[in-house]
C-alpha cells in the first residue's frame, strides 16, 4: 500500500532546502561568534557571510555561471569554508580537489569533473606546472597563497584571493533553485583504476558515481 500524502495548501510558500538556509540561524542568534582557523585567523559569522558574497562576486566576474565547475585545490583551510557556501549557494559546483592524490590522477579528476576556475594553493604549483598543459576544461586560474611574497605561478592568475575578495562588494543575492541541484563533486582514491566521482546534491547526500 503506497504511502499517505499530506496535500499543502496552494497558498502555502514552498521554498527549497539549500545550503544558504543553513545561514540563516548563526546569523539571527549569533552573528558575532566567532571562527577560528588553526589559531591564525578568526573572525565572526556575519564576516563569514560578507566573505561569501564577495566570494560570489568575484567567481561571477570571473564568468561563473550555474551548473559550471569551480575547483578547490588547498588545504582545508577557512577559504574552503567559504567556497563551500559560495559556490553552491551560487549554483555552481565546487570540486574538492584531493591534494593527496598523484599528479595525473589530480590531473584526471579536473578533467573528468570539467572544471572551469581552478583556486589553487601556491604550494602546490610544483603539481600545478606538470599537468596544466593537459587540463581540458580550465579557463581561469585564481592564485592562494599564506606566504608574505607572492610566489612567481606557472601559469597566468586572474588574481589573488584576498585582493580579488577586497576589491569586491560584500552583497549577493543567492537565487532560489530546484534543492536537487549538484552542490559538489569530490573524488575517491582510486585504489581500483581511476578515480570515482561522487555527486551531493544541495544539502543532502551523495546520490550517483561515476
Amino acid at each position: 500500500m503506497p504511502v499517505k500524502l499530506v496535500q499543502s495548501t496552494p497558498s502555502a510558500y514552498r521554498y527549497p532546502l539549500l545550503i544558504k538556509q543553513l545561514l540563516l540561524t548563526p546569523l539571527a542568534i549569533a552573528p558575532a561568534q566567532e571562527i577560528t582557523y588553526q589559531g591564525k585567523l578568526r573572525y565572526t559569522y556575519r564576516t563569514l557571510n560578507e566573505r561569501i558574497g564577495r566570494l560570489a562576486n568575484v567567481l561571477t566576474g570571473l564568468g561563473v555561471e550555474s551548473g559550471q565547475t569551480v575547483a578547490m585545490m588547498d588545504w582545508d583551510s577557512h577559504r574552503y569554508l567559504e567556497c563551500f557556501f559560495a559556490v553552491p549557494m551560487m549554483g555552481a559546483i565546487l570540486q574538492t580537489v584531493n591534494v593527496r592524490l598523484s599528479p595525473e590522477q589530480i590531473l584526471y579528476t579536473l578533467n573528468h569533473a570539467r572544471a572551469d576556475v581552478l583556486l589553487v594553493n601556491s604550494e602546490f604549483f610544483p603539481i600545478l606546472q606538470q599537468i596544466a598543459g593537459e587540463l581540458e576544461t580550465v579557463k581561469t586560474f585564481v592564485l592562494i597563497s599564506d606566504e608574505a611574497e607572492m610566489p612567481a605561478a606557472p601559469v597566468a592568475m586572474a588574481g589573488e584571493y584576498e585582493a580579488l575578495l577586497d576589491a569586491a562588494a560584500h552583497e549577493f543575492d543567492f537565487p532560489d533553485f530546484d534543492e536537487n541541484a549538484q552542490a559538489t563533486t569530490f573524488y575517491t582514491t582510486g585504489t581500483t583504476g581511476n578515480p570515482k566521482g561522487v555527486y551531493p546534491k544541495n544539502l543532502s547526500y551523495p546520490t550517483r558515481f561515476a
